[in-house]
């Protein structure tokens, strides 16, 4: 086993190839005239979503460039590494979970949490919290003392229930451990911000009460498309990522995806595919599949961006629209044994999303081994790399046959500047799409009503 070493600034890659037309049929792919008729579209959404941009509307496009929260971010990791904490906990659901789960299993090692504190470089195991099974937040408990814990509480508004019916019955244990006055010491808020025309969080006062540090969320940033604000960054701070890395690659992929340009915006040419396929093609159901592990949780992010932003029932207009693609995870090579059956012969209503990368940060040699088996001389002195590699081109090329369009996303390395570069190209995309459907991407009312139910038989007020 050989460990390569990773250049850092080597932007990813989009290939459309196998969405056109040419290649999957014009039934299933993509025109050249469809492509003509929707540029004009494109570029009118790009005007008004630059407009809408310079006016504040949508912060997440821009917290890459502010230097004084992630200076602040990265202030507060080191003092809180310096405790030598064991856990991180992060107490968070939806948007204040998916991303850094995606960060933890892209960039930090495989089975990080098992790894001795040496082999973590002094970073805390990593538990991110998102959701409320009783069995499961009670089993964290045991394994994070809370003396050898700091947790980092995550909500907009504070009015997510599950997230403070977590924090709840954590600050009860850390009275109980710890003392009210070294609570400073162990617990984190993340929230809206204070001040004048500020919304109250229900988080300001446990902050003010015990003195916490706390980070704010910008007010123009939504819970899906916070990965770059203290959100992700505090926790990626602490587990030792790159964040600096991170930064560069948001702006390296905001300087590509602020082009006025249908077919060099890869952002754009993504959506207006995206959009395509399911109002021209039948393609209903976006289906992500990285061919790596590291890669996985970056498809469960995506489908809380895609699903939560673009299924609406009303358009701006106030019509009953009922749009939205349904998006799907899967795994290369793993789900080539579950779903690439039903992917290629089942019915015609799926696009594919391919990750990949081009070059791992192992190579494995497969030995010269088991002999007697005749029937496995083709792996031989292979190594796994070219097997995987085979494997992601086996499907493309099968699905291909099967007239089903695929487009590819193509990171040359696994690292903390690539990655971001993916995300930020996802967030762009979705809000690009957004404006296709002519939907309102940055709310969530279906989300709002369970919320209220749950709350009445609580026995809140809703």
């Amino acid at each position: 086993m050989k460990e390569i070493q990773a250049p850092v600034y080597a932007n990813i890659e989009i290939n459309i190839s196998r969405a056109k037309s040419s290649a999957v049929s014009a039934a299933h792919g993509i025109t050249p005239a469809e492509f003509a008729a929707i540029e004009e579209r494109v570029l009118a959404a790009h005007k008004i979503l630059q407009q809408e941009r310079k006016e504040g509307k949508y912060g997440f496009y821009d917290l890459y460039k502010d230097k004084e929260t992630l200076a602040d971010v990265k202030k507060a990791a080191a003092h809180f590494s310096s405790f030598g904490y064991e856990n991180l906990v992060v107490l968070g659901i939806g948007g204040s979970a998916l991303g850094i789960t995606a960060l933890q299993t892209a960039l930090n090692p495989p089975y990080f949490n098992t790894l001795s504190k040496k082999r973590r470089k002094g970073a805390p195991r990593l538990f991110v919290m998102d959701n409320i099974d009783p069995d499961t937040f009670r089993a964290m408990l045991r394994l994070c003392p809370p003396k050898k814990t700091l947790f980092n509480v995550i909500s907009k508004s504070g009015e997510t229930a599950e997230t403070m019916s977590q924090l709840m019955i954590v600050v009860a244990l850390l009275e109980k451990a710890v003392g009210t006055k070294a609570m400073k010491d162990h617990l984190v808020v993340t929230t809206s911000p204070t001040g004048k025309g500020a919304p109250k969080s229900l988080l300001h006062p446990v902050a003010k009460n015990y003195k916490l540090t706390s980070f704010s969320i910008p007010l123009n940033v939504g819970g899906r498309f916070s990965v770059f604000s203290p959100v992700g960054m505090f926790p990626a701070a602490m587990m030792g990522m790159d964040v600096d890395a991170m930064m560069a690659g948001c702006a390296a992929m905001d300087t590509l995806c602020s082009r006025a340009s249908l077919m060099e915006n890869p952002a754009y040419l993504r959506a207006a595919i995206q959009y395509l396929m399911d109002v021209n093609k039948g393609k209903t159901m976006s289906v992500m599949m990285p061919y790596a592990d590291a890669l996985r949780d970056i498809a469960d992010w995506y489908r809380q961006l895609w699903a939560e932003s673009l299924g609406k029932q009303k358009d701006l207009d106030g019509n009953d629209v009922f749009t939205g693609q349904t998006p799907i995870k899967a795994l290369g090579a793993t789900d080539q044994h579950s779903q690439v059956q039903l992917y290629r012969e089942g019915p015609k209503d799926k696009i594919f999303n391919i990750l990949e990368v081009r070059r791992f940060n192992t190579s494995l040699r497969i030995p010269d081994t088991l002999s007697s088996i005749k029937e496995l001389d083709y792996l031989r002195n292979k190594s796994m790399n070219k097997l995987m590699a085979a494997e992601l081109r086996g499907t493309m090329d099968a699905l291909k046959a099967s007239h089903r369009p695929v487009v590819r996303i193509i990171l040359p390395r696994l690292n903390a500047y690539t990655v971001a570069q993916v995300l930020y190209l996802l967030e762009v995309e979705t809000a690009m799409a957004g404006r296709l459907y002519h939907v309102n991407t940055f709310n969530q009312p279906g989300v709002e009503e369970g919320k209220k139910i749950a709350r009445r038989l609580m026995g809140g007020e809703a």
